[in-house]
């Protein structure tokens, strides 16, 4: 019984947490004009997870500290976030544009083609963008960088692709059936949702639940790499 009261008050605070995100997602957005502080919200939306996940010790946050998280990375963010996600709304927002053209026009069997071209493109393009702001909260670099390792874990990380756009599809999904939920959370939650993703299999250094969360195996595994390092060593000598 008390093992079940510990686990129903984390999911709750859990709840409290992601719910607190929305409304200081909402709250920022507006400080900031809307467009000036919608991305720097997403940011830092990716940010406080981020925090939240890798802090082990305690997570049971209280509202003052979901607050406070949340409104320091906006304001680190209140630049460098523009300038990150602007170009990427215009160049999704182009190929949305696109594809709406050639579903909305008879354009024969080519249009058909190019429409399912499109199609697979919004949502390759989709899956880099979200991966994009969780990498870019984990790590220190410049967009280059940043736009070039979120590329290449798309493809090279297709467990973790598949799962956030599972998770997207399942949010959807309920967004649609109880629209009260989409009120209540808003992008709240796919954020939530990628991040879980990604700290469970995008395997990324400092945001890897094999490391910082290591189950028995991945322990046997890390003693038995250790031991191999070692014997190795003493070969070389």
């Amino acid at each position: 019984m008390k093992r079940f009261a510990v686990g129903y008050e984390f999911i709750a605070r859990i709840i409290m947490m992601v719910l607190f995100v929305h409304i200081a997602f909402i709250v920022h957005t507006v400080l900031g004009l809307v467009v000036g502080g919608f991305f720097p919200s997403l940011a830092a939306s990716y940010s406080t997870y981020r925090t939240w996940l890798i802090d082990v010790q305690d997570r049971s946050w209280t509202v003052k500290r979901t607050w406070t998280v949340f409104h320091d990375a906006w304001k680190a963010e209140l630049v460098s976030a523009n300038a990150f996600g602007w170009p990427q709304f215009i160049i999704w927002a182009l190929l949305i544009w696109e594809y709406w053209l050639t579903m909305t026009n008879d354009m024969g069997t080519l249009g058909v083609a190019v429409s399912g071209v499109l199609l697979v493109l919004n949502l390759i393009y989709g899956l880099f963008v979200s991966l994009s702001w969780a990498i870019r909260s984990n790590f220190d670099e410049g967009f280059v960088w940043v736009l070039r390792t979120s590329l290449s874990m798309v493809i090279a990380r297709p467990l973790c692709s598949l799962m956030v756009f599972v998770l997207f599809l399942i949010t959807a999904w309920a967004y649609y059936t109880w629209p009260g939920l989409m009120v209540a959370f808003g992008v709240a939650v796919p954020v939530f949702a990628t991040m879980m993703a990604v700290y469970s299999w995008g395997r990324l250094p400092g945001l890897d639940i094999h490391e910082i969360e290591p189950t028995e195996k991945d322990q046997r595994e890390k003693d038995a790499a250790r031991t191999s390092d070692a014997t190795d060593t003493r070969n070389a000598r």
